[in-house]
């Protein structure tokens, strides 16, 4: 294999993922992967369940990591062979990463589909990644990418969904329609952290919508709300959820909303459930105009973006004590 890209010297890109059913028999063992090791009633995994039953028993998420796999093949930038491996589903990781080893990979870029840090969207992938490559002999060195939350290809992408997004709306409510940013909740204990990460998933979140703000709907008043809480009600979790934050901004005397989930890359369970169902129902119960953005996807932007990072310097490895696991586990929602 003669390719690499850039001083990195990378000879294939690795897409990491969280992985999805594909039908309804996928869907139990997949919630069981996810939960693996924790202490989750099975009546709540019956109840989650039930969200991809609705839509078939299949999650958008491992079909849309197709097609950005799809434009990445075709993207100029990246010059590499492009792999994927998820973390609950198949493809599994070790199996991407023992392919990878038998094609003759040296040394690979891990792009991980989550662009923020916490534990769950950054620790560990890389543990993930470190299992892998150890339940393989002679695995290539895999070298994740940077976060790219502020990234100009990602907020470019977001820019443009939410202003598809507002042009949407009818046009007497369109010019005062509030942004509502949305990212998956999390327990305080991991997303307040001591450590060098310690509160940086917030605070990266609140800056890519203040970016994405900026180029989109500079002036436009705008939140920050979490949405797909799972845990036990006694284990404090970012707040407010971007229900009862509707509900509040009603009573306030706002007259439409904007939905913009940049916390998540892609349409998946925890997009098209929790925003399309049932916060679009709370919206709709309260006569209230909502519209909901696009994830970045397969946006050119972001395709392009990650060919970009593909050709910087090697990023610093993270310290061990960076993004630690928090005391209690999340519950599955995905």
């Amino acid at each position: 294999m003669d390719s690499t890209t850039g001083d990195a010297g990378y000879d294939a890109l690795l897409v990491v993922s969280f992985g999805g059913p594909e039908g309804p028999e996928d869907v139990m063992p997949f919630l069981e992967n996810v939960v693996r090791g924790r202490e989750v009633p099975r009546e709540r995994l019956l109840e989650v369940a039930e969200h991809y039953y609705g839509f078939g028993g299949v999650s958008p998420i491992n079909a849309q990591c197709r097609e950005l796999i799809a434009a990445l093949d075709a993207e100029p930038s990246v010059d590499v062979p492009v792999y994927w491996g998820n973390r609950n589903w198949h493809p599994f990781l070790e199996d991407t990463v023992r392919r990878m080893k038998d094609d003759g990979v040296r040394t690979a870029a891990a792009f991980v589909t989550s662009a923020y840090s916490s534990y769950s969207s950054c620790r560990q992938y890389l543990d993930d990644i470190v299992r892998a490559r150890a339940a393989v002999p002679g695995a290539p060195e895999i070298v994740r990418l940077r976060h790219h939350h502020d990234h100009p290809g990602f907020v470019a992408a977001m820019a443009d969904h939410t202003r598809e997004a507002l042009g949407r709306l009818p046009e007497n409510v369109r010019d005062t329609a509030r942004l509502v940013f949305t990212a998956h909740s999390i327990p305080l204990s991991m997303a307040r952290t001591a450590g060098p990460a310690g509160g940086a998933y917030e605070a990266q979140l609140r800056r890519t919508a203040e970016l994405v703000v900026a180029e989109a709907a500079p002036g436009r008043e705008w939140d920050l709300v979490w949405q797909s809480r799972s845990g036990p009600p006694q284990v404090p979790w970012l707040e407010p959820d971007v229900c009862d934050h509707l509900e509040a901004l009603h009573v306030g005397g706002t007259g439409a909303v904007v939905l913009v989930p940049i916390g998540f890359m892609s349409d998946h369970m925890e997009v098209i459930y929790d925003l399309d169902v049932e916060a679009a129902t709370v919206a709709e119960k309260l006569g209230m105009p909502l519209t909901r953005a696009a994830t970045a996807g397969t946006h050119p932007r972001f395709v392009a973006m990650v060919g970009e990072l593909l050709a910087e310097p090697r990023p610093a490895s993270c310290p061990a004590t960076c993004c630690p696991a928090p005391r209690r586990g999340p519950a599955p929602s995905r």
